[in-house]
This record gives structure tokens, C-alpha cells and sequence, in this order.
């Protein structure tokens, strides 16, 4: 719109200084002759001018016409030899239609007036003939800048989709993802300098996750050694008849079966870790391994006077790894039994929601608070409240990490009194 206005005043500036200058020429002209020839002179001209592209006016003094072609004097046209373009046409004789025109005027000696003026109606066609060209070229041009920058916005725009779903998985914990390649510009420069940073985290990564789990695979044997040789500590000791030996080794028997049980947590951890994503999994029916899961853990519930309850609603088949949801679940009631004092209740049940099947895993237990339920999912971490019970404090994080490789969701809530740990059990879909 810029560009018309800016050509359409152009064209129209020289338009109007090429007739000015014309219409100057013209007076000039007549400036020649005396006063007494001036308009025989006009009338002449006039009848030249069969085509009428110029048109002459002689009036008199008091506005009465003395000759020429133009029967009205404009007014609007200042005697100062100023060209002026009439919004208003001319009547003028010998013409079937009155034309636009650009006019001046000069007033004579005598106090007569000259307006001359010339047709604008071909300069006015071609100006208005270079004006739709402008803007049919300009559409032109526009279209196929709105095509151009579609189809570029389209390849970028998956490339960048691409980049949003290897950035979902990498976020998930697979750290072998890499972001794609596919051109020279800025977005590869900076995938270039992202995939280098993945491979050096990635690297890091299992170096500290290899020396943990060497630690821990290397500890097992001489703690599982130590362990053999307290219980046959243990059994001499029965003929001296020490109690108070009798309780340290008792004590040491129980911290290092509590090490064994931390090593085998953590080298469990890192096996669900490394699985092959979906490599073991297969439709299952939850409903049947929750019912399975209750029954494994209701004689337990029992010798502590807890009541159990188990529900289950119908749902459909769900694609996972039943004895990874196994262990899943065990962990969790483990947990909640654990926790949960004499003659309380603990809950479990599966239910359908909008999103999918749920379990809940509810107990009326110490609880967990607020500040604390990102840090329980991580390895060691004992809350204040359940210090003083025995545990490796590695439950959830095994939980954790089976929910992961599911790509599934877990969330801890308040059950007033108690908690509630829920297992959203849909598969995300990378946008």
C-alpha cells in the first residue's frame, strides 16, 4: 500500500509539472498579442483544436464570455498562472461530456481574464492503467511471498516437532535420544551443540552409574561372606552363654542384612532403568494383577489387625510389563503396611478414569508432607515421620522408576489421614 501511494503521487507530481508547463507555454503565447487580437486569437485556437484537447476562455471584466470553448469561468482557478486540477468538469461547447482538466489562469492588462486548460482524461487513464498493474503485481508478489514463506514455515515447523519429541523422550530419561539434523542454518548449529552436550551427560552419566553399581555388585559378595560367618559366630556363642554377645552379634547380623537389602534395591533400580523400553511388554489385564497383588498381601495386613480392602472397577487390557507392575504394587503396599499402625486400614483399589485406569494405594498412615513428595522418589530418602521404622528407604524409588519406563504418571496426595499414591496408567503420546 506503500509502494502504490508512493508511485500514484510520483506519477501524479509529473503529470501536473509536464501540463503546468504546457499550460505556462500557452500564455506566453498569447502574451503576444495586443489586447485588441486577444480574442480573435482565442477564437481561433479554439476551432483548431477539434480533438479538444486544450480549451481556451476569454472573459471579460465582469464575467461575461468573450471567446474561446470554455462558456464558464471557473472561479476556483486563481489568476496567478497556478495550474489547478478541477474536481468539478467544464461545460464546454462542442463537447459531448465534461472532461477533467488541469486549468490556469492569468487576468490581462485591461482587466480581462485567460484560462486556458488541457484534458487530463489519457494522462488520468494511463496513470489509472500503471496503478492496477502496481497492484496486480503487488498481489503477484504477495501471493507467492504468503506461498514461499509457507512452504519454509512447513519444513521448519517439523523440523522443530522433530526436535519437541526427542526433547519429550530425553526429558523422560532416555539420554541416547539425539536431535535431528537436516540443513546448515541456526536451529542445526544449535543441535549440533545440544546432541555434544547429550553425549558428554550421557557419558558422565554412566560412568557414575557404572562405579555405583560396580560398588554395590562388589560389596554384595564380602557382605553376604560377612554375614555367614556371624551366624556361625552366632551358633558358638550359644554354648557360652553371653547375652550380651549374644545381642551384638544379633545387631550386626540385622545392619548387614539391611546393606544386603540396600544393594540388591539399587542394583534392581538400575536393571528397570536399563531395560530395553517396551521391550518386555505385552496386553495385560490389571484388574487380575490387582487382585493378585491383594491376596499376596492380605495375611499380612491381617497378623497386624489392619484392615484391606481391595475394588476393582472393569477396564480394558493395558499395554505393560506385568512383573515390573508387580513389583510396583508390591512396593507400595509393602509401604503403606509398613507404615500404616495396628488396626488401621489400607486400601487398594483400580478404577477407570477419563484418562485411563487408575490405582490408588491408600493408607491411614503418618503421612507425607508436602515439601517432602518429590524427595521420597529419591534413592535413600527417609521422611522425618517414618525415620525410626526399618527400611532401606529405596521402595519408591524402585516405584519411580517402574512408572518411567511405563511412561506412565504417579502422583502423592493427602488421604486426611494418610496417603494416597496413585498410578495414572495411560501412555503419553510425544506431540
Amino acid at each position: 500500500m506503500l509502494l502504490l501511494g508512493l508511485v500514484g503521487r510520483a506519477v501524479t507530481s509529473a503529470m501536473e509539472r509536464d501540463i503546468d508547463a504546457v499550460l505556462h507555454w500557452q500564455l506566453i503565447y498569447f502574451d503576444s498579442f495586443p489586447v485588441s487580437e486577444l480574442a480573435e486569437a482565442v477564437r481561433r485556437r479554439s476551432e483548431h483544436e477539434r480533438m479538444h484537447p486544450n480549451y481556451y476562455g476569454l472573459f471579460a471584466a465582469d464575467g461575461r464570455t468573450l471567446a474561446g470553448d470554455i462558456l464558464v469561468r471557473p472561479q476556483s482557478v486563481p489568476v496567478s498562472r497556478d495550474g489547478v486540477t478541477l474536481t468539478l468538469r467544464l461545460d464546454a461547447s462542442g463537447s459531448d461530456s465534461s472532461p477533467m482538466v488541469r486549468a490556469m489562469a492569468e487576468r490581462r492588462a485591461n482587466g480581462e481574464t485567460l484560462v486556458v486548460a488541457r484534458d487530463l482524461t489519457s494522462i488520468l487513464r494511463m496513470r489509472h492503467t500503471i496503478i492496477n498493474a502496481l497492484i496486480a503485481g503487488g498481489i503477484l508478489c504477495m501471493t507467492a511471498g504468503v506461498l514461499g514463506a509457507f512452504a519454509l514455515s512447513v519444513k521448519q515447523v517439523r523440523r522443530l516437532k522433530a526436535v519437541r519429541r526427542v526433547t519429550q523422550r530425553i526429558a523422560q530419561g532416555d539420554l541416547g535420544q539425539r536431535l535431528p539434523i537436516g540443513g546448515r542454518d541456526e536451529i542445526d548449529m544449535l543441535a549440533h551443540l545440544v546432541n555434544h552436550m547429550l553425549a558428554e551427560v550421557e557419558r558422565l552419566m554412566n560412568e557414575v552409574k557404572g562405579a555405583c553399581d560396580g560398588i554395590a555388585h562388589d560389596l554384595r559378595t564380602p557382605l553376604a561372606r560377612v554375614r555367614t560367618l556371624l551366624i556361625r559366630i552366632d551358633e558358638r556363642t550359644h554354648s557360652v552363654q553371653d547375652e550380651a554377645l549374644e545381642q551384638l552379634i544379633d545387631k550386626a547380623r540385622r545392619e548387614t542384612d539391611a546393606l544386603l537389602e540396600r544393594f540388591r534395591a539399587m542394583l534392581r533400580i538400575s536393571e528397570i532403568g536399563t531395560l530395553q523400553r517396551r521391550g518386555g511388554f505385552g496386553e495385560m489385564q490389571l484388574d487380575t494383577l490387582v487382585q493378585e497383588v491383594g491376596e499376596l498381601f492380605e495375611p499380612l495386613a491381617e497378623s497386624r489387625s489392619i484392615g484391606f480392602v481391595v475394588k476393582t472397577a472393569p477396564v480394558g487390557p493395558t499395554h505393560a510389563d506385568r512383573a515390573l507392575m508387580f513389583e510396583a504394587l508390591s512396593n507400595l503396599l509393602d509401604n503403606a503396611i509398613k507404615f500404616t499402625p495396628d488396626g488401621g486400614t489400607v486400601r487398594l483399589q483400580l478404577i477407570h478414569t477419563a484418562s485411563g485406569p487408575q490405582i490408588d494405594v491408600i493408607d491411614n498412615g503418618p503421612g507425607i508432607p508436602d515439601d517432602e513428595r518429590d524427595a521420597v522418589l529419591q534413592r535413600f530418602y527417609r521422611g522425618e515421620q517414618t525415620r525410626h521404622l526399618a527400611g532401606s528407604g529405596l521402595g519408591l524409588s524402585i516405584v519411580s522408576a517402574v512408572v518411567n519406563v511405563h511412561d506412565f504418571a504417579m502422583h502423592i496426595r493427602n488421604a486426611n489421614p494418610g496417603t494416597c499414591v496413585s498410578i495414572e496408567c495411560w501412555t503419553r503420546t510425544l506431540a
